[in-house]
């Protein structure tokens, strides 16, 4: 499981310009079955990502290829965490 970080940048001005493909990169996400939950950081320092069921490498470039990333609108950092106990709503994060 992994928890991504995508924090504004000194381009954040920018960010209306990159929108839709943004919003197009985080549907994708979900259609394939790798998020599990997007939302902002507050208050406006950017925006988070749960994702699951891929590796550390096909994240990586999953989130290169974010246009956010992409046009420095954002610096991302993957966080890899390895669950150990979890509420049994959220079991499927164990195997």
């Amino acid at each position: 499981m992994f928890v991504v970080i995508l924090r504004f940048s000194e381009n954040k001005s920018q960010a209306g310009a990159f929108m839709e493909g943004h919003n197009q990169w985080i549907r994708k996400g979900f259609e394939d079955g790798i998020f599990l939950m997007v939302g902002s950081l507050q208050p406006g320092l950017g925006g988070s990502v749960i994702a699951h069921g891929v590796s550390r490498e096909a994240l990586e470039g999953r989130v290169s290829e974010d246009p956010f990333v992409a046009e420095n609108i954002v610096t991302a950092e993957i966080l890899e965490i390895e669950p150990k106990k979890a509420d049994e709503r959220l079991s499927f994060l164990l195997d």
